[in-house]
């Protein structure tokens, strides 16, 4: 004997939407179902395109520049999250080695990869900030003074927040707090 599977409403929905069969609905009553038209919705207004597109505006050579650093973090995005799928694939299990030195070396090496992974994805989140303040049209800008950071140091390190004088005074004040 066959047993009958309950059908909830969502489920008729979620079928409805996806075939092009119209929703059945039948009562305690009735033995055959009845099909109910399908409702036509009618919008009030147009349809918008979700992402307005500007026309191609001439930029400055900062935001040229500017441009070309963005381009390069998406790159570096890109390629920091392509090689840490490889890596994670590849990262040696916990084998048990007869031989201890083996077994020492296979752990160090093991520790290791996870360090790197570490500081690639605190790199990473360093990127997707940055990626974010040039949306915002913050990029470049010092957090400490509000001084535009120079293109040359955004080209060398462009997940950088401040300006060369305010991280060289912030690493005199961290040698001093060491010393």
């Amino acid at each position: 004997m066959a047993t009958v599977k309950k059908i909830t409403k969502n489920q008729k929905k979620a079928v409805a939407k996806t075939s092009k069969i119209q929703p059945v609905k039948t009562t305690a009553k009735q033995k055959k179902p009845v099909v109910l038209p399908k409702k036509e919705v009618v919008s009030a207004k147009p349809a918008t395109p979700k992402k307005i597109i500007k026309p191609a505006q001439k930029l400055s050579p900062r935001e040229e520049k500017i441009h070309q650093v963005k381009l390069k973090l998406l790159h570096q995005r890109e390629l920091l999250l392509s090689e840490a799928e490889v890596a994670l694939n590849e990262l040696p299990g916990q084998a048990i080695f007869p031989d201890l030195g083996d077994q020492a070396t296979a752990e160090t090496d093991r520790n290791f990869m996870l360090r790197l992974r570490g500081r690639e994805q605190r790199l990473l989140k360093k990127i997707e900030q940055a990626l974010e303040r040039v949306e915002n049209g913050i990029f470049g800008i010092c957090e400490d003074c509000g001084n535009e950071i120079n293109i040359q140091r955004l080209e060398a390190r462009p997940v950088t927040t401040m300006c060369i004088d305010c991280k060289t005074l912030q690493e005199e004040e961290e040698r001093l707090r060491e010393s």
